[in-house]
């Protein structure tokens, strides 16, 4: 039976987008505590079908296709620039396709401005008029208030008229870096997007026996399964090592292997592979928030979505990426020996203008990287890392690392690395790895 906290999130679910949402309604509605219904609501926000604006209130929204993730509701766009709704409430869940600077005449602004649309305007009426009435919603800059009847037709229209103190060019970087972020979770892949449903998933119940463990390998080819209880929560993880060598009429819960290593839907896929490499796991069991089974993610699984990551073109740039895309490779003295230098810009540096602990980390951590590719492909998972810093690296200066690889395995490789700045030795790493094959 599902929980009080399931049920509030159940009827939050099927409450119609654009729907108004409060503590009390809900509490009167389904007859549970403010408390227990101010925290479902709170989960609903976290799981992005619900969202809360100051002087608003709470809205049931659209919950976001991760293909679309890109598009911002406008909801969000009022968050991000601390905006005042002045019309338009009931629009708030709508996603916008786009957004136009209103920096020209009125005439070749409403070229350019249409259904789905934000117009980004200063305090001019009629910009505001004509953009409601071509379907595009409005956010007014500098902190100026509208028309009345501006405000009357966004009510009408469902679409919303937002106000900023914030000037145009500001707004504009604002939702530019909001999409941007976006583009950036758009890249990683969820454990949630790769998982075999529960309802494709072969499971065994804790009262089965080991004979049902040899029946449903030889009906499925596989030998790992999850064991559940009655209410469908984890309770171990059953495999051909657990199972061997023991009586059919066995229970299975005597030999299974007791409280699991599971991960939730929100899992990173890399994270996920690093706990298989590290653990020796083949299969992983996928839970909710009450230990629940949502499915299973093998191994297979896991290096299949890493290669597709691989070949995804990139559409959004993390800090990492700025700092490894600096790195140029030059050869050394000998044919063998690589060197990786890197010029320290002002985004590498922390507030004293010298090179910062993390960027340093980073570019140890990329060089290692690159040199164990020459004789493993796959991916490198730093298992331990020990780093000195001998003397600061100031802006604009140059570093030299030496990766130098001491010991490479199947499975794990180690690797001394040197930073040289003008000669001088400024930071030493030692750092043993994980190696994950591409298969």
């Amino acid at each position: 039976m599902a929980t009080k906290h399931e049920q509030i999130l159940q009827y939050i679910d099927q409450l119609p987008i654009g729907e108004k949402i409060s503590v009390r309604q809900i509490a009167k509605a389904l007859n549970v505590s403010e408390g227990t219904a101010y925290r479902a609501i709170k989960d609903a926000e976290v799981k992005g079908y619900v969202s809360t604006i100051e002087r608003v209130g709470t809205i049931r929204i659209e919950r976001k296709k991760k293909e679309n993730i890109e598009r911002l509701t406008f909801a969000e766009v009022v968050n991000i620039v601390d905006g005042q709704v002045l019309g338009g409430k009931a629009g708030l869940h709508k996603t916008l396709n786009k957004f136009v600077i209103g920096a020209m005449k009125l005439e070749a602004m409403m070229r350019y401005t249409g259904a789905g649309n934000l117009l980004i305007v200063g305090n001019r009426d009629k910009a505001h008029e004509q953009a409601l009435k071509a379907g595009a919603a409005v956010l007014v800059t500098g902190g100026f208030d509208a028309e009345d009847h501006v405000k009357k037709l966004a009510d009408e229209l469902q679409l919303p008229i937002i106000s900023s103190s914030y000037d145009t060019f500001t707004v504009a970087t604002m939702i530019n870096r909001a999409i941007y972020d976006q583009l950036i979770k758009k890249e990683i892949i969820l454990v949630e997007d790769i998982l075999t449903p529960v309802s494709e998933t072969i499971f065994l119940r804790n009262d089965e026996k080991v004979s049902d463990w040899y029946r449903y390998k030889e009906e499925t080819l596989h030998s790992r399964f999850p064991v559940v209880d009655h209410g469908m929560k984890v309770i171990g993880m059953v495999t051909p090592k657990d199972a061997m060598g023991h009586d059919f009429d066995t229970p299975i819960e005597k030999t299974m292997t007791k409280n699991p290593m599971t991960v939730s839907g929100k899992t990173s896929v890399a994270s996920s592979a690093h706990m298989m490499v590290w653990e020796g796991i083949e299969v992983l069991p996928v839970v909710d928030d009450s230990n629940r089974l949502l499915g299973i993610v093998s191994r297979q699984d896991v290096l299949k979505a890493l290669q597709m990551i691989q070949r995804q073109p990139q559409v959004g740039e993390t800090i990492d990426d700025t700092i490894t895309s600096q790195i140029v490779i030059t050869r050394g003295k000998t044919k063998d020996e690589d060197i990786f230098r890197c010029q320290v810009t002002p985004q590498m540096t922390n507030h004293l203008g010298t090179i910062s602990y993390g960027v340093f980390t980073t570019v140890v951590t990329e060089a290692a990287n690159r040199v164990l590719r020459g004789y493993k492909k796959g991916d490198l998972v730093v298992e331990n890392m020990t780093i000195y810093f001998m003397k600061p690296v100031q802006i604009d200066s140059i570093i030299e690392i030496y990766p130098n690889v001491l010991e490479v395995g199947r499975k794990f490789g180690k690797v001394d690395i040197e930073a040289y700045n003008d000669g001088v030795l400024v930071g030493k790493a030692m750092m043993m790895c994980q190696l994950i094959d591409r298969q």
